[in-house]
């Protein structure tokens, strides 16, 4: 007999996900299982033509177990990870990729056509910002840049060629944000009238579905770097596409064809270890990253902190309205962006220091890990910016929090700060 998740919170569903479901059985398995198999037994030309014919169809209108054929097209545990992410986002489907780039590649692939126009955000994940500036404008697709944080701004820029509104949110690295309700909205309203319509598409990775589930305020794609907070561990690279079942088609078929699949040993990692510890990675993330960034507010060497989390924030209401975990607690997330003051402090110098002599702050890029993180956006992770436009102001600086004491994160951020000072003799 099989128990029915209908009832219980998210927080629980995502631990123990569905008992039965058409693309595994595994009642008798406490942890779901690993397939490693690039090609599946067919019994019949028949069953084999069934599941061509059937592949990039929405699942849920098919009856019965899906007709796996070769790894490319569909796979039994890498369906079990996306079926658990679409439920989390509050979607239809979920499609995963090799990584984050191949997903935003894919969700915008499988939209736009030459001559086509996307409206993007002024300031975008660097590797994001490099696919627009170099290899767009070789496909025939043009990108406008605007300020989502005003909507006003992004209404007025939308046009007949305009296909697709993207942005993120917060916004990578400085965590602004973007009110998802207003731009969904005029998505809408440009829709009316047209044959070929203009789509909302989010990079949710900072908040995760577990701060922000951007399409309950009418977004239609949201995607995701699985490499940062949802896979967690840092062990595993991965991307995942959220839609709609009437995007899904040609989305699956952009994969088939152009072959950025998720592993299955990935996806199983993320699955069995991610997944289902978000909840209680981020709430402890949360609670050191408060921590810190009261900490860096009150520091004499700081010139700026920003954290949704603070009263300071300026979008706090914004961040009070729109980032909200399962049960509808105030998430803020686990990511600050500071500035030091350089007529006090230098900022490489710090940056320096810590990755030199700190125990538990690490330089690297990426995010969302179980080990805090630290990195200077303009000369790394946005260095694709070159020192130009949103990326002018150099000296900004990228923290992301993970599950060590505050007490030592903080302990190993003072001792830099004391060794950046320009005062100190």
């Amino acid at each position: 007999m099989y128990k029915s998740a209908e009832g219980y919170k998210k927080t629980t569903r995502i631990i123990h996900g569905a008992a039965k479901t058409p693309r595994w059985d595994y009642a008798h398995h406490v942890v779901p299982p690993l397939t490693a198999s690039t090609t599946f037994r067919l019994e019949s030309v028949k069953r084999a033509a069934r599941g061509f014919n059937e592949f990039g169809r929405y699942r849920e209108e098919l009856d019965g177990a899906p007709v796996y054929i070769y790894d490319r097209l569909e796979e039994p545990t890498r369906g079990l990870l996306e079926s658990q992410l679409a439920a989390m986002e509050g979607c239809d489907a979920c499609l995963t990729f090799a990584s984050g780039m191949a997903a935003v590649a894919a969700a915008l692939g499988c939209l736009l056509q030459s001559g086509d126009e996307v409206l993007a955000h002024t300031l975008l994940y660097g590797c994001t910002h490099s696919l627009f500036t170099n290899w767009y404008p070789k496909l025939g697709v043009r990108v406008r840049r605007v300020d989502f944080t005003d909507a006003k701004a992004v209404a007025k820029a939308v046009n007949s060629r305009t296909r697709a509104l993207y942005f993120e949110s917060p916004v990578n690295p400085t965590l602004d944000l973007v009110d998802l309700r207003s731009i969904a909205e005029i998505a809408s309203k440009a829709n009316k009238g047209r044959k070929r319509r203009v789509y909302s598409v989010i990079d949710n990775t900072f908040a995760t579905p577990f701060s922000q589930r951007p399409i309950e305020h009418g977004i239609d794609l949201v995607l995701h770097s699985l490499t940062k907070n949802i896979g967690g561990f840092g062990t595993e690279v991965g991307g995942a596409v959220c839609c709609s079942k009437e995007i899904f088609p040609s989305l699956a078929s952009y994969r088939k064809d152009f072959g950025g699949i998720l592993s299955p040993k990935a996806a199983w990692n993320i699955l069995v270890y991610g997944v289902p510890t978000i909840p209680l990675r981020i709430k402890r993330q949360q609670y050191s990253a408060l921590q810190v960034a009261q900490y860096l507010e009150k520091h004499p060497l700081v010139a700026m902190v920003r954290y949704p989390g603070l009263d300071s924030f300026p979008q706090r209401a914004l961040a009070l309205k729109q980032m909200r975990d399962f049960d509808g607690g105030f998430a803020p997330g686990n990511m600050i962006y500071f500035r030091l003051d350089a007529r006090k402090a230098s900022g490489m110098k710090f940056v320096d220091h810590v990755a030199q002599n700190a125990y538990c702050v690490t330089l690297a890029v990426s995010l969302g890990h179980t080990k805090t993180l630290i990195e200077m956006p303009s000369a790394m992770t946005h260095s694709a910016y070159a020192g130009e436009g949103p990326m002018r102001e150099r000296g900004g600086i990228r923290l992301s929090i993970g599950l060590e004491s505050p007490v030592d994160i903080i302990k190993d951020l003072e001792t830099g700060l004391k060794a950046a000072s320009r005062r100190r003799r």
